[in-house]
């Protein structure tokens, strides 16, 4: 195997494996679960409403920030229970901060939401 297709084939590994932890996340977390039905209505909602490029750009950003923090925060999570399978109250508060994260992400994309989304209502 030469050296393009030893990294293509990484790369593709790679791949498989962001999708098997988002398949889990998506499987395992009730939030995440809410952030999939965010998401697919408000990409519905730009499509239906014909939203700019520039829009689509503020609101693919805030869809891809709550993800990631979504993501992380699950991570955190399931890394706390490995560590300390009992209840931390240190523990306890990283995943409180960690979920303080996602909410703080999910008001900004809220905001974002209406900034871009309300104009097409109310104009």
């Amino acid at each position: 195997m030469n050296c393009l297709a030893k990294f293509l084939a990484g790369r593709m590994a790679s791949f498989g494996h962001a999708l098997r932890g988002l398949r889990d996340a998506i499987r395992t977390q009730a939030n995440a679960r809410v952030h999939l039905l965010a998401t697919a209505l408000v990409v519905a909602l730009g499509f239906g409403l014909g939203v700019s490029a520039l829009e689509w750009a503020l609101v693919i950003g805030a869809i891809a920030l709550v993800w990631l923090a979504e993501l992380l925060n699950t991570a955190v999570e399931i890394l706390c229970d490995i560590i300390e399978p009992s209840y931390s109250e240190k523990v306890k508060r990283a995943k409180d901060v960690a979920a303080a994260a996602v909410l703080a992400t999910a008001i900004g994309a809220a905001i974002i939401g209406g900034i871009v989304f309300v104009p097409y209502f109310t104009g």
